[in-house]
């Protein structure tokens, strides 16, 4: 057996009906893993989940809102009624408001951290019995590449990305001991539709990020399929606590 192969696991991914998440499902459903869709949208939930069918394992949705204690320990019990139990967990649900610091309201300050961190934070909470109960498990939480760098056009969000690499150093260390490996990736200039809106909203983003890129393009959700295999199969036995760039050098570039 490969120590890639996901057979027999089950993942549950939220924020994966689109972009880098839905680029994390799709290369664990290749993988072999049963995929459980995760966010606020049913609709879209249903419409990647469906895509997902294509890699011929089992795949299913759920309604889940982050930031309620209820919901998140709903949409891991529905995981656990699907498929048996809950073995991976990508951390991918996420939001942005890109003003300048002095212009957000509390309550957007409040709404992005609440999402983006909290949620990450509830969501692990809730699968930790699963995977305690399974004899271990892996937890991928998204961080970027404001996880390390400031914008001054994503001050809240910038600071939700680096508590998440924090967050991930504390439930790393607590959780080793359950076998349990806790890791997070930082997308650089990724192509989704959050991103899109960037490029609207900050004059000259798409030059400078091609300019210092060194692979020479912005990264795409496929880009992801790989780096959400090996964090989460047996391959990554001996990683936890790492911070990943998947960012085509953006970081490294001077």
């Amino acid at each position: 057996m490969s120590t890639f192969d996901l057979s027999g696991k089950v993942a549950l991914v939220t924020g994966g009906n689109g972009g880098i998440g839905l680029g994390m499902a799709e290369g664990l459903a290749a993988a072999g893993a049963s995929v459980m869709i995760a966010g606020r949208n049913a609709a879209k939930n249903a419409a990647a989940a469906s895509a997902l069918e294509r890699f011929g394992k089992p795949v299913g949705s759920v309604e889940v809102d982050v930031v309620d204690e209820k919901s998140c320990a709903a949409s891991v019990a529905a995981t656990q009624k699907a498929f048996g139990g809950v073995d991976i967990l990508v951390n991918n649900a996420g939001i942005n408001i890109r003003k300048q610091p002095q212009e957000y309201s509390f309550a957007e300050w409040r709404e992005i951290l609440g999402i983006n961190l909290d949620g990450a934070f509830l969501m692990a909470q809730a699968c930790y019995p699963a995977m305690k109960a399974r004899g271990g498990g892996k937890i991928i939480n998204t961080g970027s590449m404001m996880s390390i760098f400031g914008a001054s056009f994503s001050t809240p969000y910038a600071a939700s990305k680096g508590g998440i690499v924090q967050m991930t150093k504390g439930l790393a260390v607590a959780w080793a001991k359950d076998n349990i490996q806790v890791n997070a990736i930082l997308p650089g200039w990724i192509d989704t539709d959050l991103t899109k809106r960037a490029r609207v909203d900050v004059p000259g983003l798409n030059e400078r990020v091609l300019q210092r890129t060194p692979s020479g393009r912005w990264g795409v959700p496929e880009d992801f399929g790989g780096i959400a295999v090996f964090l989460a199969s047996p391959a990554s036995a001996f990683v936890t606590g790492t911070a990943i760039p998947v960012d085509g050098g953006f970081s490294v570039s001077g």
